[in-house]
């Protein structure tokens, strides 16, 4: 099993064990934060499946009918969680106000409510150092995404705790008022997360990784000018093509030479990039 798989996989045990340790205690205390918490924990459980499934396929080598590789179901998959995402927001907001509104509020808080809360947080801090790492050294934007995405529930559980201290001191609308907080934190990483995935997907280049290309480039004294410079992004994969202009007088073995110099520099620039130069004598 590869570095970004294990990673998935151990999100994936990380989400099962919360989800069912917040279904349990959320039903039994009848808080709606921690059954808000239950329920993102369940879709991050999805998430995670989703993120393994397109981790492992992303590694496949480019074939016949995919010849840029399979990395953009990375991306597919990212997209789908922001979707998965603004499902789970739905529902607590209808709820949360539903309970407001009939002020039906009143919960049980716990030594197990705040403890569910404070061990979510914990795991959730582990797992997304974790994902960052793996990200960073995969070059994989699904494993970032999920990195992204369980760092911010750091924040929406600590939503939830702030209610249940409420709660637990009388003021009982609290919960559902967290409850409410939690949407909006996840509304806000769903929009990120999905604009972001959607930007890959429509080949929009990564913002500074043209200026980075075109620095690196400009550094080379051999190119006269280039032009016709085209990035693309598939999941972990960056695939680059450039026409360069040589002096007349270059014959074909220095001009090869020189593409090959260029596609090392790329190499070393951007992890997992293919370069195309075309190389044409300067008029």
């Amino acid at each position: 099993m590869t570095s970004k798989k294990k990673a998935a996989f151990t999100s994936i045990i990380a989400a099962v064990f919360l989800t069912t340790m917040k279904f349990v205690v959320g039903i039994l205390t009848s808080s709606l934060g921690i059954l808000s918490e239950a329920l993102h924990s369940l879709l991050d459980l999805l998430a995670a499946l989703i993120t393994f499934v397109s981790v492992s396929i992303s590694d496949k080598p480019a074939d016949k009918e995919h010849q840029y590789g399979h990395g953009k179901i990375e991306n597919l998959s990212a997209f789908f969680e922001s979707i998965l995402l603004v499902v789970t927001c739905i529902w607590i907001i209808y709820e949360g106000i539903s309970r407001l509104v009939s002020g039906n509020t009143t919960i049980k808080v716990t030594v197990w409510s705040y403890l569910v809360v404070v061990t979510a947080m914990a795991v959730d801090i582990g797992r997304s150092r974790m994902l960052f790492k793996a990200a960073k050294r995969n070059n994989s934007q699904a494993l970032e995404a999920d990195a992204i995405h369980f760092s911010t529930d750091i924040l929406s559980s600590g939503v939830v705790l702030l209610g249940l201290v409420c709660a637990n001191l009388g003021y009982h609308k609290a919960d559902a008022i967290s409850a409410l907080g939690v949407a909006v934190i996840v509304l806000g990483i769903s929009y990120r997360l999905g604009k972001r995935a959607v930007d890959v997907l429509l080949d929009k280049v990564p913002e500074g990784l043209t200026e980075k290309v075109e620095t690196k480039l400009k550094s080379n004294k051999e190119i006269v000018y280039y032009h016709n410079l085209k990035i693309r992004v598939a999941g972990p994969d960056t695939f680059v093509e450039v026409n360069i202009h040589l002096q007349p007088q270059t014959d074909l073995e220095t001009a090869h030479g020189i593409c090959n110099r260029i596609e090392k520099d790329m190499e070393t620039l951007i992890p997992r990039c293919t370069t195309i130069v075309h190389a044409e004598p300067d008029e």
